[in-house]
């Protein structure tokens, strides 16, 4: 089994960067699609990004296209959230999770580990 702990969160400005990241232990990382959600009270966890155990194919959902990467390193067993350009709306809880498959990253019920989460606010 995966375990999945997530850090970087915190508090910026609008148009401000942060780097979440997520250290996985346990299991075989190394072939599993990763993603991270963000969550926000009364909202369904939404899928915002996510990449293949090869790291060769990325998702984004449309609106952080263009502002946020993801990226992994698989001989450190992270992965990596560069967002940039923040926003008021990018305000939520992040959680970096693993996929049952190695690709089909875009299939959110395929994600069954899960970090903890890390808060993610920024300031208008």
């Amino acid at each position: 089994q995966v375990q999945l702990v997530e850090s970087g969160g915190g508090l910026v400005q609008a148009g401000g960067s942060l780097r979440l990241s997520c250290v996985a232990s346990g299991g075989t990382f190394s072939y599993a699609g990763m993603g991270w959600f963000r969550q926000v009270p009364g909202k369904e966890r939404e899928l915002v990004a996510a990449v293949s155990w090869t790291g060769d194919s990325t998702y984004y959902t449309d609106s952080v296209k263009g502002r946020f990467t993801t990226s992994r390193d698989n001989a450190k067993n992270t992965v990596y959230l560069q967002m940039d350009s923040l926003k008021p709306e990018d305000t939520a809880v992040y959680y970096c999770a693993a996929s049952t498959y190695s690709a089909y990253i875009w299939l959110t019920t395929a994600y069954k580990y899960w970090g903890q989460g890390t808060q993610v606010t920024v300031s208008s």
